[in-house]
């Protein structure tokens, strides 16, 4: 299996906007977060760039795709 194969989306419509809105959640918890819970803010980074990219390594590894375009 090549790179190109590897990175093909696998993230599409809903999903990409729902983990969009989580990370921002999430990161907006460095700045109006407690104390003890402001740096768990940072796991925001995560669905934020799947849903940036989309492409999901849990997603490759599981063999999940809802991207309609990845399916042809």
């Amino acid at each position: 299996m090549t790179e190109d194969e590897n990175m093909k989306a696998n993230v599409g419509g809903l999903d990409r906007v729902l983990r969009i809105v989580v990370g921002l959640a999430l990161l907006s918890m460095l700045l109006w977060g407690d104390e003890g819970w402001k740096w768990y803010g940072l796991i925001g980074l995560l669905p934020l760039a799947t849903g940036l990219v989309r492409w999901c390594p849990a997603y490759t590894l599981f063999g999940i795709r809802t991207c309609p375009l990845a399916r042809r």
